[in-house]
């Protein structure tokens, strides 16, 4: 595997020689923006319960952020998430895995909570995610360990709206921060403030760039899956204030380069820099500190 770009799940490194981009590598993620006339970044809404009709079933998938591309997501994210392993691990020091489960938002196929899982072999964890797709491989990876399908519960939610526990031990939101507006990460920090045991920490990483800005197309990984190569690049685009829209192209290449398939998807994402976190955190009742990789860890004051 070769990555100019270290992609994560839902998202991409921007290119570490970008000449407009000297502080990088680090992560970013990005979001799919709904493309239909007034709408904005695909919400998902919380989990139902009862029975669902073929219809609202149909709708449900076409709302799914990662419904075209989620099948290359967890295959491009390997590299990202050995680089996030160690600033994570000890970002997690202080997790209180006896007072409640710890959180992990925005889970995807489940790298970061198989970190989580190793780190705190006692933690009951919940991952929340909301796409079908990313669930579908997380439960893959749960199948075939016994030992994580009886820890991790898998909740099928946006961070925004699943329903939390009254008490947690631990919170981690990694490359999915940007998916919520401003005023919805604020709801966000307060609802972690008012459930964390003292202590125990929230883990959330900023993903560049910290303001809207154009990025021009660029290959950010190539992965070799027998005799396909696999190819994912993407561009960017400011996209109204505080905010980026970008184009990612994911190509299926053959043994001679020639194109097998392609798939393209939209995505917005909402900026935000370390600096800005720890701002908003402290604002919210924490105590917050920036980290390598610019992971924040936070407790509650």
């Amino acid at each position: 595997m070769k990555a100019n770009l270290v992609f994560t799940a839902g998202g991409v490194c921007l290119p570490a020689d970008g000449d407009n981009l000297p502080l990088l590598p680090e992560m970013i993620v990005i979001q799919p923006h709904d493309p239909r006339p007034g709408r904005g970044p695909v919400r998902s809404g919380p989990v139902r319960s009862g029975p669902v009709n073929g219809d609202d079933e149909r709708a449900r998938m076409s709302d799914d952020e990662y419904h075209e591309s989620g099948e290359f997501l967890d295959l491009f994210s390997h590299d990202a998430w050995q680089a996030l392993r160690g600033p994570v691990l000890a970002a997690l020091a202080g997790a209180a895995p006896q007072a409640g489960p710890v959180l992990d938002l925005g889970a995807g196929s489940g790298l970061g909570t198989l970190i989580i899982a190793q780190a705190l072999p006692a933690a009951r964890i919940v991952a929340v995610e909301p796409s079908a797709v990313q669930r579908g491989a997380l439960f893959t990876r749960l199948g075939s360990a016994p030992d994580l399908r009886e820890r991790v519960t898998v909740v099928a939610s946006g961070a925004q709206d699943a329903a939390l526990p009254d008490r947690i031990g631990g919170a981690v939101a990694m490359n999915m921060i940007g998916h919520l507006e401003p005023d919805a990460r604020g709801e966000l920090w307060r609802r972690l403030r008012d459930r964390l045991a003292d202590g125990a920490p929230l883990v959330v990483n900023a993903q560049p760039p910290a303001e809207p800005m154009a990025i021009p197309e660029s290959d950010f990984v190539t992965v070799r899956v027998g005799s396909h190569t696999y190819v994912g690049s993407g561009a960017a685009q400011p996209d109204g204030p505080g905010a980026l829209r970008w184009q990612m192209r994911y190509r299926v290449l053959d043994d001679s380069d020639r194109l097998v398939r392609e798939v393209t998807a939209a995505y917005r994402w909402f900026v935000v820099s370390p600096e800005a976190i720890v701002a908003e955190l402290t604002a919210a009742g924490f105590d917050a500190t920036p980290g390598p990789m610019d992971i924040v860890r936070a407790e509650v004051r």
